[in-house]
């Protein structure tokens, strides 16, 4: 694998930047049923911007957009953890359809878990880690996630497109 992925952090653009980006994350095409597993990327950054809580990225490969993610402080539950203060939370996380299977979906989970450790630091948090819930029935999202590092916590009932494992990542610290 010669692909790199870099994110591009919404909150620190200027508005000029701020607009092109977000009309990358416009353009971003889901693949078929992956509408089950994430909600529409325009409208998940732009909550990411409303949200003191929420750092949106774009996730830029070969100079274009190809997917978004969101680092949540303070909304660890969300993904079955048993707080919401010892971990980031990874939501909103899609890599769009005509990029997927080339490995940028680990490559961009393992830049958002080094991105968390690098907040946390900077912010001066408590958190040891990272977490996220993936969805039973999306085993390639899970794959992924097991290459970037993340180990399975077990079975999450919620979630809203049905069962969830609820994967963890620690800081190396």
């Amino acid at each position: 694998m010669h692909a790199f992925v870099w994110l591009i952090p919404l909150k620190s653009l200027d508005a000029d930047g701020r607009a092109i980006q977000l009309g990358e994350a416009a353009q971003l095409e889901l693949a078929p049923g992956q509408s089950d597993f994430v909600g529409d990327p325009l409208r998940m950054m732009l909550t990411g911007l409303a949200e003191e809580s929420r750092f949106p990225y774009i996730v830029e490969s070969e100079g274009r957009a190809v997917g978004v993610l969101t680092l949540q402080l303070g909304a660890a539950r969300l993904a079955g953890w048993a707080d919401d203060q010892s971990a980031w939370l990874l939501r909103g996380f899609l890599i769009r359809r005509e990029d997927q299977g080339r490995g940028l979906g680990t490559l961009a989970a393992r830049a958002a878990f080094r991105e968390a450790e690098r907040l946390s630091a900077r912010l001066g948090g408590g958190e040891t880690g990272v977490v996220l819930s993936v969805n039973e029935g999306n085993p390639t999202g899970q794959a992924a996630y097991r290459k970037a590092g993340f180990l399975d916590q077990g079975p999450y009932p919620g979630g809203s497109a049905g069962p969830q494992r609820t994967m963890y990542r620690a800081f190396d610290r």
